[in-house]
C-alpha cells in the first residue's frame, strides 16, 4: 500500500469514519430519534439498532435498505447487482419478487434506496421503519452535529495523521469529499488539527448518488490520471466501489475485514 501511496499524484479522502473514526455519536443520533419514536416502541427501536451494529439483523452497513418494501438489500458492489433481499423480520424474498423489483443496475437516490455505507445511517434506517418523519431524522442529525462540537464530546485524533498529511501535502494533491456540510466540516478540521491541510473540500456531497461525477471532475482539475489518484474511506459503497469502477486506486478502512480481492484495493483496519 505504502507504494502505491507514494507513486500517486492525487489522494482523495472522506472525513467521517475516516480522518476521525469515534462511533459514539452514532449511539447519540439514535437516542434522539429514539425519543420522538412513540414511548410504546422505544424499547424495541433501540434493540434493533443494537442488533444492527451487532450484525445480527438482515439490516447491517454495507446492504442497502429499500424504504417502499423495508427490506435490506444485498448488492454486489461492483455490479450494482441485487444478489438478495430480506424483510426486517429476516423472512427471505422469494425468488419470483426479487428479480421483479430488482432487474437491472440498482440506483441509489436516498429516497426509496438508501445505501448504508457507515454508522450514520443505522439509526437514519430504524427511524423510517418505525415511522418517523425526515424532519425527525434531519433535526437530530443536526442536533447531534452541534453535539459533534461541544465541550460534551471530543474526537479522537489518529496517531500520525497530521504529520502525515503534511508530508505528503508537499508532493501531492489532497482533496477532501464528504457528504457532511461545510460549516460542519470546518469545525471538525480544526479541532483535528487538520485545517488548511486539503488543495479543496468537497462537502454535502450526496455519495454515493454524485461520487463518480464529483471524481471525474477531481482527475480533470488536477490533470491526472484515474491510476495516479487514491480514494481513501471506509465506506465501501460511497467511495470505493465509485472509485475502482473508475480505474483508481482505492484504500478501505474496514475493522473487520472484507471479502473482496481486487488489484488496485487494499484493505485496512484503520487509517
Amino acid at each position: 500500500m505504502r507504494e502505491m501511496i507514494e507513486k500517486s499524484k492525487l489522494l482523495v479522502f472522506d472525513l467521517d469514519g475516516t480522518l476521525y473514526e469515534d462511533t459514539d455519536h452514532f449511539d447519540y443520533y439514535c437516542s434522539l430519534l429514539q425519543q420522538r419514536a412513540d414511548v410504546s416502541i422505544q424499547e424495541e427501536f433501540y434493540n434493533a439498532y443494537e442488533e444492527m451494529k451487532q450484525g445480527s439483523h438482515p439490516v447491517a452497513i454495507g446492504k442497502v435498505y429499500d424504504l417502499k418494501k423495508d427490506a435490506a438489500l444485498t448488492v454486489d458492489p461492483l455490479t450494482l447487482q441485487v444478489t438478495a433481499a430480506h424483510l426486517w423480520d429476516g423472512t427471505p424474498m422469494d425468488e419470483e419478487t426479487l428479480k421483479r423489483e430488482y432487474s437491472g443496475e440498482l440506483t441509489y437516490d436516498f429516497e426509496r434506496f438508501i445505501a448504508i455505507g457507515d454508522g450514520w445511517w443505522l439509526p437514519y434506517v430504524t427511524a423510517m421503519h418505525y415511522g418517523l418523519s425526515q424532519q425527525d431524522t434531519w433535526e437530530s442529525y443536526n442536533a447531534t452535529k452541534v453535539y459533534m462540537v461541544s465541550d460534551e464530546f471530543s474526537l479522537t485524533k489518529t496517531p500520525g495523521l497530521k504529520e502525515s498529511l503534511q508530508r505528503l501535502k508537499r508532493e501531492k494533491h489532497l482533496v477532501l469529499m464528504t457528504n457532511s456540510e461545510k460549516d460542519d466540516v470546518l469545525r471538525l478540521l480544526r479541532e483535528l488539527e487538520l485545517d488548511e491541510l486539503f488543495d479543496e473540500i468537497f462537502s454535502s456531497s450526496r455519495k454515493p448518488v454524485k461520487t463518480k461525477e464529483i471524481l471525474k471532475a477531481i482527475i480533470s482539475k488536477y490533470k491526472v490520471k484515474p491510476e495516479e489518484a487514491v480514494s481513501i474511506g471506509d465506506n465501501f459503497i460511497n467511495e470505493i466501489a465509485p472509485a475502482l469502477l473508475m480505474g483508481l486506486n482505492a484504500v478501505y478502512i474496514q475493522p473487520n475485514g472484507y471479502d473482496l480481492h481486487h488489484d488496485n484495493l487494499y484493505i485496512v483496519p484503520t487509517l
